[in-house]
């Protein structure tokens, strides 16, 4: 039976150091896929294997289908074992002498089931998971996408509760991973598992999560729909992560709802997306995706003067270095034949609700 996993004011403290996780709170609801997203040692590891038991907290709360397993302050702290969870890692962890079938079903010789039961469940998920034609076959006999397969099959065999999955797919080469990754969202939407994910793969977190969490320094600064992740990042280093990664600084000169009239220096003038509390007068950071900016189309109120500096055919796609008052940018324009010229004098469009205007702190928002 799927659960819900209820995160509150999670913690851990390592003995030196600032906090690996610092007052992380979330929860996934029964039948739903949660990404964890952030780069390296953001705590996103960190949190599922507390999640899982593998990690004892500090302070804050774990709750799986209603029952706290995880509370340092009340002293409780269920065991892994005893949690109803199904793990997949970074490795297969696969029983090397054990054919397909024979790793499937070892999770169910540990609970009561029968051996027809047992022998069903295990034809069933294998045909979930495409495995069918190869159940009697060595493990070691398969691809590595085939692997991962089997260490998924096993994982959700019993049905646990709770899917808890650390960078699955981070081992598989690139056409593997990619159809493992469109294959794993229909697994686990037709088991109605409740999934929590953590990967540093921006497009893996959006083909799968039916929400991402964004985390950076032990922190969740975001956590909500794809849609919304991409299209309303919370702050700078957001957008900065999931590609919005050129920046143009500026002054709020006027606002007009949640658009604002931004000065970008020389009288140069355009309109912005809000998505800070701001005032006039304040001086802003603004974040732009490369495939937003619009080369040699004019187009509205943010139409500006730039020369191209340099281009990068990519076959399906050619991607421009810009000057733009004086800053280098990043343009994506899709098609198979490069447009633009390397030294052409030429107009760009910046939409203004692709630009996204934030509180200039003066600090770094993304390394």
């Amino acid at each position: 039976m799927t659960a819900t996993l209820e995160v509150s004011g999670l913690r851990k403290q390592f003995a030196i150091g600032r906090p690996a996780i610092d007052g992380v709170s979330f929860a996934v609801p029964a039948g739903e896929i949660v990404v964890l997203l952030g780069p390296s040692g953001c705590g996103k590891t960190t949190t599922l294997r507390c999640v899982a038991g593998l990690e004892h907290p500090t302070d804050g709360e774990i709750s799986i289908a209603g029952k706290l397993v995880s509370s340092p302050a009340r002293g409780i702290l269920v065991p892994p074992r005893a949690r109803d969870l199904g793990m997949v890692f970074q490795s297969y962890a696969v029983w090397p002498h054990m054919t397909v079938r024979q790793n499937v079903i070892y999770p169910l010789k540990h609970r009561k089931i029968g051996r027809v039961e047992a022998g069903r469940k295990v034809d069933e998920v294998l045909q979930l998971v495409g495995l069918s034609e190869y159940a009697d076959r060595p493990v070691v006999a398969l691809s590595g996408g085939q692997m991962q397969r089997v260490a998924l099959a096993r994982s959700i065999v019993y049905r646990p509760q709770l899917l808890l999955l650390d960078e699955p797919l981070s081992n598989l080469d690139a056409k593997l991973r990619l159809r493992l990754r469109d294959d794993l969202r229909v697994i686990l939407k037709q088991t109605g598992m409740t999934a929590l994910y953590v990967t540093h793969d921006q497009a893996e977190a959006v083909v799968l999560g039916d929400r991402i969490g964004v985390m950076r320094d032990g922190k969740l600064l975001q956590i909500g729909t794809p849609d919304q992740i991409y299209n309303r990042p919370a702050d700078l280093f957001v957008a900065n992560f999931t590609g919005a990664t050129n920046e143009l600084a500026g002054t709020l000169i006027e606002r007009n709802g949640e658009f604002g009239l931004v000065d970008f220096g020389s009288g140069r003038r355009g309109e912005a997306l809000l998505l800070h509390p701001l005032a006039p007068g304040d001086k802003v950071r603004i974040a732009l995706r490369p495939e937003n900016i619009a080369i040699g189309k004019p187009d509205g109120a943010n139409t500006f003067a730039a020369r191209v500096v340099d281009r990068r055919y990519q076959g399906t796609q050619t991607v421009y270095d810009i000057d733009l008052f004086g800053h280098r940018l990043e343009a994506l324009e899709l098609g198979t034949a490069a447009r633009h010229h390397v030294g052409v004098e030429t107009v760009v469009a910046l939409p203004r609700e692709a630009l996204w205007a934030y509180r200039d702190t003066g600090s770094a928002s993304y390394e």
